[in-house]
């Protein structure tokens, strides 16, 4: 039975555990003993906390006994992100410019959260470096693997994130997505991801990329869970998934962007999955949206500027220690002025607002979550070119999300490294998780 547990939803854990089928010592034992068995555990995750993990375990097993459980998901073991401070650990963020860095004084505020309902620690994932790519390629610390094939890169930068999740390490990961960085590991890794609203869940006490886009999102194993996971780190009541439908829901689907430059297999992929959307009820919308487009343009400075203003003094002293690609696609941030970014954030609120005009009669749109499949780990390091070409090519999609500040789901498809992504109203995530409880049952 243990050996199922790897593989089941956070959410059916958590009613095994109420159900008192599954005791949380045994089921923390049971991931602390496949992490350490697993061949690849050092490319999964930075570090674990088994020690706290237990001691967690043990409280939430006397809980279940006592009858007095937290929350649903009290007891579950899950692994987080090394964005996310955990006390008496170090965070590193992918990058050997914290080396040195003493350990932290506190848990990042969603993790405490996180602690506070019983979900159990079970350590710190790898990710991309300083979470500032798509493509999950890191060979300053590890590159995750990709379930579907060896060579394919992972998807970033929540990229061990979802590995602890595809690798049966956890039952679920919590990452952070700046532009992309929790959607573009699910879809790749074919697995759910939620990117939540800035200001929803709380990024104090993480390591931030861009303050003005940064935010807090589960990648898991169903709609259910990502919704669970949300409500705990957001410190508000979970959604009422039940007699979710697609019936009459208005589905509005971009005809240029999705088809400009992408791959077949991912085309394919969505088109299918959208048909069978289609077929349980929901009325698709195929037009042309240019707010997509404009918002890729206008907005482009903003996350390098940020970017730059949070790291920038430690890449002009220690810049030789990254990434080549890492750094060199930070470093434009110091030429952007107080004035551009000025104008590029006005006419993103600009954009914004023609976006929301045009969405307002829709309840989501739809777009392949990344437009292109996984590329090949050993081309991405040995040809900057391409990197660069990828990497953009990888955020296109999910990086509308992020400048339209709005909410955001990827649901996995049949297909290996495919996706079919969701955008929501900004804070209509509960909305947006029943839409996609529906269209994850039409998807099978």
């Amino acid at each position: 039975m243990s050996e199922t547990w790897r593989s089941m939803t956070a959410a059916d854990l958590g009613r095994g555990i109420g159900a008192g089928e599954i005791d949380p010592v045994d089921l923390a034992e049971t991931f602390l003993a496949a992490i350490d068995a697993h061949p690849m555990r050092d490319r999964v995750y930075q570090l674990t906390t088994p020690v706290r993990a237990r001691a967690e375990a043990e409280a939430a097993s006397k809980r279940a006994k006592a009858g007095c459980r937290r929350h649903l998901l009290d007891g579950v073991p899950i692994s987080w992100k090394d964005l996310y401070d955990a006390v008496g650990e170090p965070t590193r963020a992918g990058t050997a410019l914290l080396e040195g860095e003493p350990p932290a004084t506190a848990d990042a505020l969603c993790l405490a959260r996180g602690t506070a309902a019983g979900l159990v620690c079970l350590g710190k994932t790898h990710m991309t470096e300083i979470a500032f790519s798509g493509l999950g390629v890191n060979p300053v610390t590890a590159t995750s693997p990709n379930p579907n094939d060896p060579d394919w890169a992972p998807g970033g930068s929540s990229s061990g994130a979802a590995a602890s999740v595809t690798q049966g390490l956890a039952a679920a990961g919590i990452g952070s997505d700046t532009g992309g960085s929790v959607r573009i590991p699910s879809a790749w890794q074919n697995i759910t991801g939620l990117k939540t609203t800035l200001g929803l869940i709380p990024v104090d006490g993480s390591k931030a990329l861009a303050a003005g886009f940064d935010t807090v999102g589960p990648l898991c194993r169903s709609v259910e869970d990502a919704a669970l996971l949300t409500s705990i780190m957001a410190g508000i009541p979970a959604p009422d998934l039940s007699r979710a439908s697609l019936k009459g829901k208005r589905i509005l689907v971009d005809r240029a962007t999705m088809y400009d430059g992408a791959d077949p297999e991912p085309v394919a992929a969505f088109e299918a999955g959208i048909a069978k959307l289609e077929a349980a009820g929901a009325e698709i919308t195929w037009a042309d949206a240019p707010e997509f487009a404009e918002i890729l343009t206008v907005a482009a400075p903003l996350i390098v500027a940020e970017a730059w203003a949070e790291w920038g003094e430690r890449i002009e002293a220690m810049g030789e220690r990254m990434f080549r690609q890492i750094r060199m696609r930070t470093e434009p941030g110091r030429d952007v002025s107080s004035a551009a970014y000025l104008r590029a954030q006005a006419k993103m609120m600009q954009v914004r607002a023609a976006w929301g005009a045009r969405a307002a009669g829709f309840d989501a749109a739809a777009m392949p979550t990344a437009p292109i499949l996984p590329p090949s780990v050993k081309r991405l390091l040995s040809d900057d070119e391409y990197y660069k070409r990828i990497n953009l090519m990888a955020l296109r999609n999910t990086r509308i999300g992020n400048l339209l500040g709005l909410s955001s789901l990827t649901l996995p498809l049949p297909e290996p490294g495919c996706g079919l992504m969701l955008f929501g109203k900004p804070f209509g995530e509960w909305e947006l998780c029943r839409l996609g409880a529906a269209a994850e049952a039409a998807l099978g």
